[in-house]
């Protein structure tokens, strides 16, 4: 089983409904797994770069907790890796304008895969140089997903599973 990284993204009274019935949360995340374009723009992925990232965007001093959330989500119960934890619509705004501050191609500016080998434990080999450009990927994508919900003025959901 691979970790995969995943984000929902949703407004204020939905973040509120889902702290106080996860199971509703889980529901809306399991139909919109199957309804693609449903899911589009609210549901994202970042496969299993998040170590990658959090290594990344904590080198940078980055202000919020979007590879792994902030709050935990109540008593969620667990989603594959512990359970999910949210991001109100303010910490979403300030992601939102601190990924905006940082653009994609900084992310990894003077990172070696030594320095990312000896700072992030991986599976075999996979910290080269592919993981930074994969990671630099993801984080574009993120980003774009980031701002999107900071517009909506939307809450984000994170887990790993």
């Amino acid at each position: 089983m691979s970790i995969n990284g995943r984000y929902l993204r949703l407004s204020a009274g939905q973040l509120q409904r889902a702290a106080a019935e996860p199971d509703w949360a889980r529901a809306l995340v399991a139909e919109l797994d199957e309804d693609e374009a449903a899911a589009r723009g609210r549901l994202h992925e970042i496969g299993r770069s998040g170590p990658v990232l959090e290594f990344l965007l904590r080198r940078r001093g980055f202000p919020v907790d979007i590879v792994h959330g902030e709050e935990e989500l109540g008593v969620a119960g667990d989603w594959g890796y512990g359970p999910p934890r949210s991001l109100t619509p303010e910490r979403v705004r300030t992601a939102g304008d601190a990924l905006a501050a940082l653009p994609p191609g900084t992310l990894i500016d003077g990172v070696t895969p030594a320095d990312l080998a000896a700072a992030v434990p991986l599976p075999g080999g996979w910290a080269g140089e592919e993981s930074l450009l994969l990671a630099s990927g993801h984080y574009r994508a993120l980003a774009d997903f980031f701002r999107t919900a900071s517009r909506y003025r939307h809450g984000v959901l994170v887990w790993t599973c």
